[in-house]
């Protein structure tokens, strides 16, 4: 073949290379796909080995650095739609490990864990669970207090703020900076119209909201309120008092705080501990369809993250969507004659109205 026979084919098949590769790009995403092709043919073998095997390090290095949330879900309780720990906790467990990437969370039911190595690497506990003389942390004090000294964190909701004062009182004033005591604080149920949340990790993206729950108040706290901050606090109306004195139900000193002196009480607070943990406490979730009101689970799940020491985002951790089917899920009890179905859904589908998910 003559030399000018061989530079016109030259450029006869250039030209079809180039009218092919150029077709290739027309295709979306063919640059980038030839881009990685192009670099994965320039590296040895062994050099895509070692980078396969750093992503794949950093990607459990990752999930090594998520902070560990136990929930303890107390025993079977009230009857249906209420006190339900099981579910209430692994709602929320669920919503956790949906939206918020650095945490990783595990439920245990029917009480304190059996198992040895429950609580290994948690960044914080949660107890969802009747207290008073059967808290599930009462019979554990030495073991929560190893843990507390580690600087893990404490989240109690509703009846877990509860203990004996002779028997835990001292501790949870220490590890979460206030607890129920008997013939001191009271458990009604009135319909709670929060004041504005104070700037905290914890409120982040919480709204001012109302809603009809156990409310207890009048908690017994640290003297002074040392290091204590309050979350969510409200005024009871007078009728939240109408009961006579007893151990749960009323006494003089909240008489005097609530009727006389018309101090807001604090049913939510947070702590920040020396040991360098957190604790919270929260007094609502008696009714678990509670969980379906946007604001309330929001300020919980807040709550959590932050006693677990991860990131609160700007806007509060999403609160996810909750249907009354998924409140309906992993009950203790099956409902009988009482049960409203229809006025508890209407009252979840209101208050996602209300308060939409932002995205």
């Amino acid at each position: 073949m003559k030399h000018q026979d061989r530079v016109h084919a030259a450029r006869i098949a250039w030209r079809a290379v180039a009218a092919g590769v150029c077709l290739l790009l027309m295709q979306p995403g063919a640059g980038l796909a030839l881009q990685h092709q192009s670099a994965r043919a320039d590296t040895p073998p062994q050099k895509r080995n070692e980078s396969e095997r750093t992503s794949e390090n950093e990607r459990t290095s990752m999930d090594a650095q998520k902070r560990k949330v136990v929930f303890v879900a107390g025993r079977r309780s009230h009857g249906y739609g209420s006190h339900e720990h099981h579910a209430g906790s692994l709602l929320l467990s669920r919503l956790l490990n949906e939206n918020h990437p650095e945490v990783e969370s595990v439920v245990h039911e029917n009480g304190w864990p059996s198992d040895a190595d429950a609580f290994d690497d948690a960044a914080a506990i949660v107890i969802f669970a009747d207290g008073g003389s059967g808290h599930p942390a009462v019979r554990h004090l030495d073991e929560l207090g190893a843990l507390m000294d580690r600087g893990v964190g404490l989240v109690l909701l509703h009846y877990a703020v509860e203990v004996e004062k002779e028997t835990a009182g001292e501790q949870f004033l220490d590890w979460v900076g206030g607890y129920f005591e008997t013939h001191w604080s009271v458990n009604p149920h009135w319909s709670m119209r929060s004041l504005d949340f104070p700037d905290h990790p914890t409120t982040r993206g919480v709204l001012p909201y109302q809603i009809n729950d156990e409310w207890y108040y009048h908690m017994r706290f640290r003297d002074g309120m040392s290091g204590v901050q309050p979350i969510l606090s409200a005024l009871p109306p007078a009728s939240s008092l109408e009961r006579e004195d007893g151990l749960h139900s009323g006494n003089p000193h909240v008489r005097a705080a609530v009727l006389e002196r018309n101090e807001p009480q604090h049913l939510a607070w947070a702590v920040e501990r020396t040991d360098g943990g957190r604790g919270f406490g929260f007094t609502g979730a008696h009714w678990h369809w509670n969980w379906g009101h946007p604001m309330q689970r929001k300020l919980v799940l807040n709550a959590i993250v932050w006693a677990a020491g991860a990131e609160v985002p700007e806007n509060g951790v999403d609160q996810g969507v909750v249907t009354m089917e998924d409140l309906e899920q992993n009950q203790d009890f099956t409902p009988d004659e009482r049960f409203n179905r229809e006025r508890w859904s209407q009252l979840v589908e209101q208050w996602r109205r209300e308060f939409p998910r932002e995205k």
